[in-house]
């Protein structure tokens, strides 16, 4: 069916302009800037906007959608619904599942299953060892989003601790090389640290100091020094402090940046007053630090040196995020709850919804130079979303869609409601709706 979006508030490229969307099949037939075309075409769904903002679907580069061998906590099928109807129309997954996706065997499997549940379009990272570089050089830049490295320890055993294999991966592999930073020795160190002044009430509060400013600095310092020895095209996850913005540059234009950049929801939402209310349920790694990080890490959205906004969505079960500090997992879901969080940030005046669709939208498609993405333009992929800026609602147990059933953002009231999410030209979502008759597609990369 043919859809034609009239009246909507048109966010792209920059701009914010009255205008219609027509939709043919999966992509963009035309934009109308300004006008409302009178167009005869059989099989036209007209969707009347009233004024909302219409703006690319977002593209996730960090999901944790937990399947294979994690499903008690989430599903590709579950998470990839809650996104869309969050507003996300594309995602990237990472390797850390059971098993691992350290071999292209294994990356293909979750490729597959994707492709019979997703309602989002999907792509996912190839994950490293110590020594699966022969794996790696294996991948197609063509089909697959990038290679990513855990140069510190998370939900799973993927740390990649040998600076001989380090150096090897950044020296040969030319596709893109996403990590996390954090630097794990002085994290043991902290952890022992503090076990021993604290003992048995060791809580979430002490997490940034466990997980602390200097190892996560210390580790983005030398992912940094080894990309700028090897020319290697780095991208370094989820920054959490204000030293490690020091890093990046902004004085040249994003195509050309070989070193970038991103940043997640809950770093820019929350900081360390909040453990005292939500323990374990903001313990993330990196960990959530101090007001004065996250209003840097804003500022450095807005100025360039961060490039993108990401989720990081890593559910874990109630009863896993309810036990003791020591035992509980790191990560929480945030694929429904990010754009309205960012919405939030909008009506506070701290981000226009112009740089809101250049971090999640259009600088993902250029970095990773998705084929026909993240852009409203004739010829892309109608990946699309409408957004209405004024209409209450409020996080419930009851609306929340994740498999594992609770939101860092319950008990929010946002002013902002996604209504509708086209994903390739097919409406899955419309106010509270879903229609799963198709399913998203593969992303391909211009490599």
């Amino acid at each position: 069916m043919n859809t034609l979006i009239k009246n909507a508030r048109i966010v792209n490229e920059g701009r914010v302009f009255n205008g219609s969307v027509l939709i043919n099949n999966e992509k963009i037939e035309a934009v109308y800037d300004n006008q409302t075309p009178n167009i005869d075409i059989e099989f036209l769904h007209v969707i009347d906007a009233n004024g909302e903002f219409l703006i690319p679907g977002l593209i996730d580069d960090q999901v944790h959608f937990r399947e294979p061998g994690l499903t008690h906590k989430g599903e590709i099928y579950t998470e990839a619904k809650a996104a869309v109807a969050g507003g996300i129309t594309s995602y990237m997954e990472m390797p850390n599942t059971i098993p691992s996706a350290t071999t292209i065997e294994k990356l293909e499997q979750k490729y597959a299953r994707a492709a019979e549940v997703s309602l989002a379009n999907y792509s996912f990272f190839m994950g490293t060892t110590n020594d699966n570089l022969d794996e790696l050089l294996k991948v197609n830049p063509k089909t697959v989003c990038g290679i990513k490295i855990f140069m510190g320890s998370s939900t799973g055993d993927m740390l990649v601790d040998n600076p001989e294999s380090l150096e090897n991966i950044f020296k040969h592999v030319k596709l893109l090389i996403a990590t996390h930073c954090e630097d794990d020795p002085m994290i043991k160190q902290n952890a022992k640290k503090y076990k021993e002044i604290y003992g048995d009430a060791l809580s979430a509060a002490h997490h940034p100091l466990i997980r602390s400013r200097e190892a996560c600095y210390k580790s983005s310092a030398y992912a940094v020094a080894l990309a700028k020895k090897h020319g290697t095209r780095l991208h370094i996850l989820h920054i959490s402090t204000k030293e490690e913005l020091d890093l990046f540059d902004n004085s040249i234009p994003l195509k050309d940046k070989k070193i970038t950049s991103e940043v997640c929801t809950h770093h820019l939402w929350f900081s360390d007053e909040d453990y005292a209310t939500k323990g374990n349920y903001i313990k993330w790694n990196p960990a959530v630090k101090t007001a004065a990080d996250r209003d840097a890490i804003l500022q450095a959205v807005l100025d360039d040196r961060i490039d993108v906004i990401a989720t990081d969505h890593a559910p874990h079960t109630i009863e896993e995020k309810e036990k003791p500090y020591t035992e509980a997992p790191s990560g929480g879901p945030l694929v429904q709850h990010t754009l309205y969080a960012l919405m939030e940030l909008y009506h506070q005046g701290k981000i226009s919804i112009e740089k809101i669709v250049q971090k999640t939208s259009h600088n993902v498609a250029d970095m990773f130079q998705i084929e026909k993405r993240g852009y409203i333009r004739p010829g892309f992929y109608a990946d699309l979303v409408l957004v209405n800026p004024n209409d209450p609602w409020k996080v419930e147990k009851n609306n929340i869609l994740y498999k594992c059933g609770w939101s860092p953002f319950e008990g929010n009231t946002f002013k902002s409601k996604v209504t509708h999410t086209f994903v390739n030209g097919h409406l899955v979502y419309c106010k509270g709706n879903f229609d799963e008759s198709f399913k998203g597609k593969r992303l391909m990369f211009e490599r």
